[in-house]
């Protein structure tokens, strides 16, 4: 399934962000499929939650939103629903700010690399492989041994820098 150009990167003001967030949830709902997963409602709405903007949302925050039509969903609930879409990678945990950003990237491998707004909070993340093996050979050369490589760089985004 095609990604629109402009997920990945962050967004123009005036992008029509409930196309990209249908979209994601139509790509989550194939990847599912295709590996035998299952996307639980649960799982949809806390999907749909996270995709709700660019910008990354705390666990407690999603809660918040799935629960206020008056429904008493657990806080373990949706931590398991966020381990789940993580497993499947169509979700990545921003450690930096303990929140979670819809992956743009999903059904590939890829490490996290994220652009992260200071000034809006929104998000846009990269797929460099040259990022990806400088930071392998730089720790390789130390004698380690990274597992998993997630980098997450502070700053302004285009819209908030008036580019």
């Amino acid at each position: 399934m095609a990604r629109p150009a402009a997920i990945t990167a962050f967004p123009k003001k005036g992008h029509n962000h409930k196309a990209c967030g249908a979209h994601a949830m139509a790509e989550a709902e194939a990847i599912c499929r295709n590996r035998g997963a299952r996307l639980t409602d649960l799982r949809k709405r806390v999907l749909e939650t996270v995709w709700h903007s660019h910008g990354p949302m705390g666990a407690y925050d999603i809660l918040a939103r799935i629960n206020a039509g008056g429904e008493r969903n657990a806080p373990m609930a949706v931590y398991r629903a966020l381990d789940f879409l993580m497993e499947q990678g169509l979700v990545h945990r921003l450690t930096s700010l303990n929140a979670f950003v819809g992956c743009r990237h999903p059904g590939h491998q890829h490490s996290g690399q994220f652009l992260i707004c200071n000034a809006c909070n929104d998000v846009a993340e990269l797929d460099s492989d040259a990022v990806g093996k400088t930071v392998t050979k730089a720790a390789s050369a130390r004698g380690f041994t990274p597992i998993s490589t997630v980098v997450e760089v502070m700053g302004l985004c285009p819209n908030c820098r008036g580019s």
